[in-house]
């Protein structure tokens, strides 16, 4: 039987080479009871989408994946004693489950039967290129044979067969481009110095114990989830280096700490672990390993010291030191990204500290009031990113939602616009205050004076100028700072004509006297030299004074940002003008100018680029650096510049799949999308004029590009011309500009894409896109010469109108346009026609720009 059984497998193989592959027939009379009955229940089981399944024998069969990796998707589809002829006779009911991925593998038991080795690398051979013929999607990851080990005196028919498994494996790494696979090689991890399966995974020589099973998900963890090899840190450490060995955190049970100080930060890490399912006691000594220590020890750092730590993760213990509490936390917050399976973790050393001690981030509740519940998300997500200041905009034109005792009138239903009684009593705002406290963020409330104070106007009936309202002020003042324990207070003092002079001067005087410091926007009212500046236009007259400190949120609002944009100008950003801060310098803060109207308060957190841009903000005020002049493009193909953002992109990526899930996060990856660029044609004002690349029926390789440029989202002149930079370094009136790229399919298949044209800030009240157009420019788009159509917008031609929220003019919060693929390459071509530069008011600027990106 066994002599007959290889020649089948030779004649398929011989016999299947270059005609259309079609799974054999195998008598049942082949397999075993249990491989039947295997197969017959998955044939039962219900199709599910986006299933990752697990291909093999007795070494697959005996993990419980989905328990393993805590998702259903995962799907076990091993069967003991299984050979690679069986697993053949089984690809109709998987390539039935549509899965995305398979992780395959299989061969010992061939080789136990003495099959050649050619013949099983033969036969895996065959399964790449028949699942890549039915499902060209669908990944195929072809794991090495484990290795085995005699030592056990076991199963010597699979222990004898060390040498043919390395042939094996040698064959299959070397056929993964023809294949169509990617090769995995979990043999080296396994294999002790003689290049048998280490003892330390085995009780038999050839099958996993509890301990192989989690270093197999360790090594295959990235591939599962798309992820870099390694766990992707953000913000990325100023020193890191990895060492060859693991942790295996599945074992810890002990979190050490020598100090009764650190318990607060201990528990907050024991808190994390148990979430995972992780028990670990907090305690005084290290006699069990493995164990994490947490230790205050003397950190050198170049600057900031207080916030510096010093992490090693070592095979049997892990060590945190740090000069400070706040320091620990930050070391506490990259240890829990390295955790990224919860199971293993990569061992390194890092040596870290902050570029600016001001890393921020700006909510305006005034206009759309947020939930406590919702606040606090972010404020974990800030936590988590190292973020240290949360700037609260309590009080604007539309309502004042900060309680008062003294004065309840402020908050009464009828003297707000919008979310009408809706504020933060003195009990949520104290709780607010200290779970920022916890998380070593500093809450800075902004109770806005003497302008956007109309709010203040209809409940006091007087102006705030007044020498009434100025009164009324100092009181809430007073209630307010002998109520709250916060360091700073945040007076705005922008866009108003000051009536009384001494307003400001008076106000900061008074805060000042509870030992408070006073912050100001710039450009802003006649501040003192003692008031920190948080400038939000170029003022360098004022950055100028050695005598005053400032933060910078120059082009640091999201409401104006399209997503990919944002992470793309806030990574290339330099705070400040400076590559780290200092004594006047303090550090920046992206804030959140969601002026218009919203629907629901989490829309906020949908049309704007909140987390994305949180998390790349991170990076760059932690890291410091950055680029000189504010840009909006990620940059050239193969340009230094672009490196350095893939790199950051794809760190970026890992975050967006491992912790926002369930979050809102509108960012898809755009860096390795490349455009060639056709212009300028001269339209004369018509927009719909037709040149070469419409005329030549889009076969752009006739014409020489003008230039080329990588992104999802291209800006050819940014509507701040010339103070950010377009694409187009002198752009002209009355042209028209074509773009074109390639998109690769696997397959024919319908695919999703974000397609815009006009990203619509959430500030002004800018008018919706025309009906049957994607925008008033007459912009188009085709793909394979065919033109796509812009969406049948809800509300075509609105004009703006502050108190309407906006509901799918934006690309990342409407549904993606969905667009038929051919398999192959795909040619892609945009029209970019423009009139004049100048928008017909303020809330309608003219943006030249356009987004075309796949959604994942």
């Amino acid at each position: 039987m066994r002599q007959k059984f290889c020649v089948f497998i030779l004649w398929i193989v011989v016999n299947g080479v270059y005609a259309q592959l079609k799974i054999p027939s195998f008598p049942n009379g082949l397999f075993s009871t249990y491989y039947l009955q295997r197969v017959s229940l998955f044939k039962s089981l219900p199709i599910t989408k986006g299933d990752i399944i697990f291909l093999g024998n007795s070494i697959t069969d005996g993990a419980e994946w989905s328990e393993l990796f805590a998702d259903s998707r995962i799907k076990n589809r091993g069967i003991s004693g299984d050979i690679t002829s069986g697993v053949m006779n089984r690809m109709e009911e998987v390539v039935a489950k549509h899965p995305s991925k398979i992780f395959l593998l299989i061969g010992t038991n061939d080789l136990a039967k003495n099959i050649s080795a050619d013949s099983v690398v033969k036969n895996i051979l065959w399964m790449a290129d028949y699942l890549h013929q039915e499902l060209p999607s669908s990944k195929l990851y072809v794991q090495s044979i484990l290795p085995v080990n005699d030592a056990f005196q076991k199963f010597e028919d699979h222990t004898s067969k060390g040498e043919r498994i390395k042939q094996v494996n040698t064959s299959l790494q070397h056929n993964t481009s023809l294949h169509h696979y990617t090769f995995v090689d979990i043999c080296t991890p396994f294999s002790d110095v003689e290049g048998k399966l280490n003892k330390k995974f085995t009780n038999d020589g050839l099958h996993l114990t509890g301990d192989g099973y989690m270093l197999w998900k360790h090594l295959i963890y990235p591939l599962v989830y798309d992820l870099q090899p390694k766990a992707a840190l953000i913000p990325m450490p100023q020193q890191l280096k990895w060492r060859d060995e693991t942790f295996p955190l599945y074992q810890c049970n002990a979190i050490v700490i020598k100090d009764t100080t650190l318990r607060i930060v201990a528990e907050r890490l024991q808190q994390a672990l148990q979430g995972q399912g992780l028990t670990v006691k907090i305690e005084n000594n290290s006699i069990n390993k493995p164990f994490i220590e947490l230790r205050f020890e003397p950190v050198e750092a170049p600057h900031l010291p207080a916030e510096a730590y010093h992490l090693v993760i070592l095979k049997e213990k892990i060590l945190l030191s740090a000069n400070t509490l706040h320091g620990i936390f930050n070391g506490i917050q990259t240890l829990l990204q390295l955790m990224r399976d919860y199971t293993l973790i990569d061992a390194c050393e890092i040596s870290d500290w902050p570029a600016f001690e001001w890393r921020g981030y700006m909510v305006d509740v005034g206009r759309n009031f947020q939930s406590l519940e919702l606040l606090k998300q972010q404020i974990e997500v800030m936590a988590a990113y190292k973020l240290n200041v949360f700037h609260l905009h309590l009080t604007e034109d539309i309502a004042w939602r900060l309680a008062s005792r003294q004065y309840p009138q402020l908050t009464a239903p009828e003297n707000m616009l919008r979310h009408k009684g809706q504020y933060y009593s003195e009990e949520e705002l104290k709780e607010l205050i200290t779970f920022c406290k916890k998380r070593f963020i500093t809450l800075i409330p902004e109770i806005d004076m003497p302008g956007h104070s109309a709010a203040f106007t209809r409940a006091m009936g007087t102006d705030m100028q007044s020498e009434e309202g100025l009164s009324i002020i100092k009181n809430i003042l007073k209630e307010f700072l002998t109520t709250y324990d916060v360091a700073y207070v945040h007076i705005g003092a922008d866009e108003v004509k000051l009536t009384n002079q001494t307003f400001i001067p008076e106000v900061t005087s008074f805060i000042e006297g509870f030992g408070k410091k006073v912050i100001g926007w710039e450009p802003g009212g006649n501040f003192s030299e003692s008031t920190i500046r948080q400038l939000w236009m170029d003022d360098k007259g004022k950055t100028a004074n050695a005598s005053v400190q400032y933060i910078d949120s120059r082009h640091l609002y999201l409401n104006h940002m399209d997503p990919l944009e944002s992470v793309v100008t806030i990574f290339n950003r330099r705070i400040g003008n400076k590559p780290k801060g200092d004594k006047n310098l303090l550090g920046g803060a992206i804030c959140l100018w969601h002026d218009r109207a919203v629907a629901n308060p989490e829309d906020v957190l949908k049309m704007n680029p909140v987390y994305p841009a949180m998390l790349t903000f991170a990076e760059r005020s932690w890291r410091g650096g950055g680029t000189e002049g504010w840009v909006a493009n990620a940059g050239t193909p193969n340009s230094d510049e672009l490196k350095i953002f893939i790199e950051f992109e794809n760190r970026l990526w890992d975050h967006k799949q491992n912790y926002f899930q369930n979050r809102p996060f509108p960012y898809e990856r755009q860096a390795s999308i490349t455009w060639k660029f056709f212009g300028p044609y001269l339209n004369e004002g018509n927009l719909a004029k037709k040149f070469a690349p419409e005329e030549f029926d889009f076969s752009l390789e006739k014409l020489t590009a003008a230039f080329e440029a990588t992104g999802g989202t291209l800006v050819l002149r940014h509507w701040w011309h010339p103070l950010i930079k377009g694409l187009i370094e002198i752009p002209e009136e009355n042209t028209t500009w074509y773009a074109t790229t390639k998109i690769w399919s696997n397959e024919e298949m319908v695919q999703d894409f974000w397609i815009g044209f006009n990203n619509l800030s959430r500030s002004p009240a800018t008018d919706s896109p025309p009906a049957n157009a994607w925008d008033n420019k007459q912009s188009a788009l085709w793909v394979n010469r065919k033109l796509i159509l812009p969406p049948s917008w809800k509300r075509a031609g609105q004009k703006g109108n502050s108190e309407i929220p906006l509901i799918d003019e934006g690309y990342e919060y409407r549904s993606p346009s969905k667009i038929q693929l051919n398999k192959g390459w795909n040619t892609v071509v945009v029209k970019l026609p423009i009139a004049k530069f100048k928008g017909i008011n303020w809330q309608n600027p003219v943006k030249w720009m356009f987004t075309f990106v796949p959604v994942y």
